[in-house]
């Protein structure tokens, strides 16, 4: 069953003194493939400025703009309709096998989505962990055992990390939010051999969702995995993807793909307000 969703997503930056000029980027535009159609979108800036897109190295829609008039403030604003289908596995005939997945082919085609980085780095406690998690499973099933672990063993708690906490940091404290649980499904996974990368988009947090009534959503965070075609699985809330999840980017880690980044000169910022409404439509 598919469904149609309004995603609204607004920041806004205040700052102690003019800013003179700055350069963005912002990922705020959902992307259309086999599991999703964007119908709409527009990305909006105050002040308003003009801006060009282009798709980056990973395939995520990027809207870049830069201003030069003086400014204390600044929102960037994001406005999508995008319909939405569940995910899907491959094919039973198409899953691979742990010989197919290490293969030397695959190695080189997803070496970038094997390799550690500064957010994934390698750890041996948690390779070992994997190895012995998955023992005797075919690829697609250890990637659900995968996530479902760290699922367990992970404790929802808003606040105990932040945007440059790693997934070994995340796992020493055992607490964090989906940009940690995402980030440490990837290292295990990609301790075993299984490309793995990360997804950044939104969730609507009712799955009986009502229709036209706007509720306050959640940029969310997942993973894909590659065991004979890319699917992707929800560590968060230990669930395969679902018409409530609206993919934007995707990439190595969350570095590839934060919804808004740039420079500037003047003042540093004093507040950031960050709101994210969607609607299901239909």
């Amino acid at each position: 069953m598919s469904w149609r969703l309004r995603v609204v997503h607004s920041t806004g930056f205040a700052y102690k003194s003019a800013v003179t000029s700055s350069y963005n980027e912002a990922r705020l535009t959902p992307r259309s493939d086999s599991r999703q159609n964007v119908i709409v979108n527009r990305v909006e800036t105050n002040p308003a400025t003009r801006f060009y897109r282009y798709t980056d190295y990973w395939g995520t829609a990027v809207t870049a703009f830069d201003l030069h008039a003086p400014h204390d403030e600044l929102e960037v604003s994001g406005m999508s309709v995008v319909e939405t289908e569940p995910g899907q596995r491959p094919e039973p005939d198409d899953q691979a096998t742990w010989d197919q997945v290490r293969s030397e082919y695959i190695e080189d085609r997803y070496d970038e989505m094997l390799l550690p980085t500064a957010y994934v780095p390698k750890n041996r406690q948690l390779a070992s962990a994997a190895n012995k998690l998955v023992k005797g499973m075919e690829p697609e099933a250890a990637v659900e055992a995968v996530c479902r672990f760290v699922h367990g063993e992970m404790e929802y708690v808003p606040g105990t990390t932040g945007v440059h906490t790693t997934a070994v940091d995340a796992w020493n404290e055992r607490k964090g939010v989906c940009q940690d649980y995402a980030h440490l499904s990837l290292l295990m996974l990609r301790s075993l051999g299984i490309p793995a990368r990360y997804v950044s988009g939104y969730l609507h947090p009712k799955p009986n969702a009502v229709i036209d009534k706007t509720v306050e959503g959640q940029s969310h965070a997942w993973i894909q995995a590659w065991t004979g075609g890319w699917w992707g699985y929800d560590p968060t809330n230990d669930t395969s993807i679902t018409e409530q999840h609206v993919s934007v980017g995707i990439g190595r880690d969350y570095s590839d793909v934060s919804p808004l980044k740039g420079i500037y000169t003047g003042g540093g910022a004093t507040d950031l307000d960050v709101v994210v409404e969607i609607t299901r439509l239909a």
